[in-house]
């Protein structure tokens, strides 16, 4: 049984939520290790290529030396409490990155110091400006060959729009020059845990008032009276100076810039300070935007007062039973409550309170607003739900979902084990709501569908390990969608009889006119259910109205090419006639479906394959033969880098053309190139 967590609740201003985002291999989780460290919170340092991270505990984590789920833990740091999500970088599983920053109030954007901003930098940039997220930057890795500080900030204002402003600066000689305070930190110690402030070496002094002059600037904007004295050239009080950029930085007007190698153990305990002076506690963000369940909006404020409101934003196995993450954003938690599933008429009890770090997890009396906690009990409670107080039901902001892009068939190696396959499937699309799971209807295969080969490689050896379940997969299979080429038209008469049984017969009878034309890519499905009646002062009922939509519905389901689900179309039923007998609820139904359809059908269908965007980093000298291959695959070239002798290509290609492409790369640059992508839209290629 869990023990009693017994430590007392730090008030809210001292506490900080924050998450670690990073393209993958910048060094995030290498960098978590250390803050763990360096705040006692662990007594070793795991490392990421030793398979040893405490945040990494998964065993396919530690196999591939990757993060895959996001991990929850939490430090002590001067005083104050840092709540740190630990999130993947590799796009495959994005969703983590998505769920994480929907319930943080504060980032640290982690940069790969020789190669700047890369391709998942800027989609969990893009995640963060979503959720208004107020965020630092740490350039890592500073030791390498070729690591430069200020074209890491170019290439945030460049490719991130961001406005960087610097606050710490890293030197070849592994210092931290802060600006604020005017000194130079040095790392010592076994592993750089004493951390030593003295004067700024003369060496480094041009760097220094270079940097410095760049961030008051900043600042001044920030603050008349600071203006008024970066102006005179007067001295800054460190304090004012640091309002100044907390101000800027929580208006997401500029992002404070860190630097170091948590590797090599240095520039992480400023880090640690800037978190705790720049990032904001959970009373400082703008109260969340609720709605009642009749659509009125509602504000929630972080308060431990009032009713509940909390977001689960994750569904994990623990130990083999459920257990659901939740940040609570008003009123409280303990076990034994009845908690509300916001607009599905369901209550639940929650059993546990649990308070989280990485893989281990202890019993709480009871989680306030402001805390992210771990819940035992609720069964039905899933990714985006809002729990909320019975009889005060709120509905937060939902978790946007990725649709997969790749399917594979899948069947379980024994035929005995069908059925435990089919449990172990759901309950792995439970906790990961990127992952789905259905029949296909011609071949009778059961596929598997996810965001990519290495996302649905790790769900297998997941099955493996943790169900003992041996699977057979088949070949991956790129996932479609459909839209119409141009406008169509169609009208339909319905007139038939049915056979009711006992010479009963039916009339079905109703005429319908309807019409649809593209939209442009990722517009979505617009639908209008306001047809012309005839004859003229026809009305129809609330059950024939609901008729005529759910027709219309049928119809959209499925395209004409390959019955994959359609997109980016306006849908209109224009006419409807109405006949004395036959136009029933029933009869309305299936006359707006063939109308509709037969519509879809004269427009002409158009298949749309997952475009990826990519980023191939190559030796210069591979450029030509790499460039060929991707043109032969047939990607469109957005644009070129060239840069201390490596080629950065960024372009777009269909997903069909690049499974495998990993291997083919090592085959044409020995093993020297790097390959990303990113899903960008279903388009036509």
């Amino acid at each position: 049984m869990a023990a009693k967590k017994t430590t007392p609740a730090v008030a809210l201003q001292q506490v900080r939520n924050i998450g670690v985002a990073a393209h993958i291999d910048a060094g995030k989780t290498t960098l978590s290790e250390r803050i763990l460290f360096y705040t006692g919170a662990c007594h070793r340092i795991g490392e990421v290529h030793d398979g040893a991270a405490h945040m990494d505990f998964m065993a396919e984590e530690r196999a591939h030396g990757i993060t895959i789920g996001s991990a929850v833990t939490h430090c002590p740091w001067q005083g104050h409490l840092i709540q740190l999500v630990d999130t993947p970088g590799h796009v495959d599983f994005t969703i983590e990155v998505e769920r994480a920053m929907r319930v943080l109030d504060g980032a640290v954007i982690v940069l790969d110091g020789v190669r700047g901003v890369e391709p998942q930098t800027e989609t969990v940039w893009r995640q963060a400006s979503r959720f208004d997220i107020p965020r630092l930057i740490f350039v890592n890795k500073m030791d390498r060959p070729g690591a430069d500080y200020e074209r890491s900030l170019a290439s945030v204002v460049k490719r991130l729009r961001g406005n960087p402003v610097p606050v710490c600066v890293p030197t070849e000689d592994q210092l931290v020059l802060d600006l604020v305070h005017q000194q130079a930190w040095s790392f010592t110690g076994d592993r750089g845990e004493i951390a030593t402030a003295g004067p700024i070496p003369p060496e480094h002094q041009a760097t220094f008032e270079h940097h410095r002059q760049n961030m008051l600037l900043a600042a001044a904007e920030e603050d008349d009276d600071l203006a008024d004295a970066v102006l005179e050239e007067a001295e800054v009080d460190p304090e004012a100076l640091l309002q100044a950029l907390r101000k800027g930085c929580l208006a997401g007007r500029f992002q404070p810039v860190f630097g170091g190698s948590a590797l090599r153990n240095w520039g992480v305990q400023p880090l640690l300070d800037g978190v705790l002076a720049l990032l904001p506690n959970p009373l400082e963000r703008p109260p969340s935007v609720a709605e009642t369940l009749n659509g009125a909006p509602e504000r929630v404020e972080m308060t431990a007062d009032g009713s509940l409101v909390a977001l689960a934003f994750k569904v994990q196995r623990w130990d083999g039973r459920r257990h659901v993450f939740v940040r609570v954003y008003r009123g409280r938690l303990a076990p034994g409550d009845k908690v509300a599933l916001s607009g599905k008429d369901k209550v639940e009890r929650v059993a546990r309170v649990f308070d989280v770090d990485a893989n281990a997890k202890k019993a709480m009396d009871s989680a306030q607003a402001g805390q992210i906690c771990l819940l035992a009990g609720l069964r039905e409670a899933t990714t985006g739900d809002t729990l909320s107080s019975p009889g005060a039901e709120l509905l937060l902001e939902p978790i946007e979902l990725k649709e997969p892009v790749l399917g594979l068939a899948i069947e379980a190696s024994s035929t005995q084990d069908e059925e435990k396959l089919l449990d172990v499937l759901a309950k792995l699309c439970e906790e990961d709501p990127t992952l789905r799971f259905d029949d296909d209807e011609e071949t009778g295969q059961r596929i598997l569908k996810g965001m990519g080969e290495l996302h649905l490689q790790i769900i297998f050896e997941r099955i493996q390990r943790e169900f003992n379940l041996s699977v057979r997969a088949g070949k991956p299979r790129v996932m479609t969608r459909e839209t119409v080429a141009g406008p169509g038209r169609a009208q339909c008469l319905l007139n038939r009889l049915l056979n009711a049984g006992e010479d009963d017969e039916i009339l079905f009878k109703a005429q319908a006119s309807a019409s649809v034309r593209p939209r442009p890519r990722d517009a979505g499905i617009e639908q209008r259910v306001e047809p012309l009646l005839e004859p003229a002062g026809a009305h129809l009922n609330a059950a024939q109205q609901e008729a005529i939509r759910a027709g219309v519905d049928d119809a959209i389901g499925a395209g004409p090419v390959e019955g994959a689900p359609l997109q980016d179309l306006a849908v209109s039923l224009d006419g409807l006639t109405l006949f004395p007998e036959g136009s029933t609820p029933q009869a309305l139904r299936i006359v707006a479906a063939q109308a509709v359809r037969e519509a879809i059908q004269n427009a002409g269908g158009q298949l749309l394959r997952p475009i990826m965007a990519v980023e191939v980093a190559v030796p210069e000298e591979n450029l030509g033969t790499v460039l060929g291959d991707l043109q032969s695959r047939a990607a469109t070239i957005m644009g070129q880098e060239n840069d201390l002798g490596q080629a950065t290509i960024r372009g777009e290609c269909p997903l069909q053309a690049l499974l495998g492409y990993t291997t083919e790369l090592r085959s044409l640059t020995r093993g020297r190139g790097q390959f990303t992508m990113e899903f960008a839209r279903f388009d036509v290629g």
